[in-house]
C-alpha cells in the first residue's frame, strides 16, 4: 500500500453524530475530508451517489438510481427486498450548488419527511448537516438514519479516492 502525502485527502474516522432535536427532528452531523464542491457532487451525481449511499454491510445493491437534482426534479432509488423491490423517492425543493439540498421523502405511510442537507466548507473539509423533519413521532421512530454512519464512512472513502486524482485542491 502506498503512502499518501499530507496534501492528499485521506479517509479518517470522523465521528457521525445522530441527535434527536425535537419530537419531529433528527439531525446527523459529520465532517468529511473533501471540499464542498466534491461532497455536493457525490450527493447529486447518480454515478457517485450509488457508490456510497447503501451501506456495504446491508448486502444490498441499488437496482436503479435516478436523480434529477433541480428544483421540482425527482429521485427514485430501488433496492431488492424480500423477493420484491423497495423504493425510496421524492422531489427536490431547494438546490443551492455546493451548499444546500432539500427534498421530500414520499415513500412512507406516515406522511412526508423533509430532508435538508447543508455543506459548509471549513479549511478544505466539509461539515455535513442532515436534518430530517418527520411528520410525526411515529415516523421519526421508524426512520432509517441508522445506516448513515456507515454510508458516510463510505462517502469519505469515495471522496479520498476522488481527491487523490486531478480534482485535488
Amino acid at each position: 500500500m502506498g503512502e499518501r502525502s499530507e496534501n492528499e485527502a485521506t479517509p479518517m474516522n470522523n465521528p457521525t453524530v445522530v441527535e434527536r432535536k425535537s419530537e419531529l427532528e433528527l439531525v446527523v452531523t459529520r465532517t468529511v475530508n473533501a471540499p464542498a464542491h466534491l461532497v455536493f457532487e457525490a450527493w447529486t451525481k447518480a454515478e457517485l451517489f450509488r457508490r456510497w449511499w447503501v451501506p456495504k454491510s446491508f448486502g444490498l445493491t441499488l437496482l436503479s438510481c435516478q436523480i434529477d437534482v433541480r428544483v421540482g426534479g425527482q429521485y427514485r432509488l430501488a433496492f431488492p427486498h424480500e423477493g420484491s423491490t423497495m423504493e425510496f423517492f421524492g422531489t427536490y425543493l431547494e438546490v443551492t450548488p455546493h451548499s444546500r439540498l432539500v427534498w421530500t421523502n414520499d415513500e412512507g405511510d406516515n406522511g412526508q419527511t423533509i430532508t435538508t442537507v447543508t455543506f459548509e466548507e471549513i479549511d478544505g473539509r466539509t461539515l455535513l448537516v442532515v436534518l430530517n423533519l418527520y411528520p410525526s413521532t411515529e415516523a421519526l421512530e421508524n426512520g432509517s438514519t441508522a445506516a448513515m454512519p456507515e454510508a458516510l464512512d463510505q462517502l469519505d472513502e469515495l471522496l479520498a479516492n476522488l481527491g487523490s486524482g486531478t480534482e485535488t485542491k
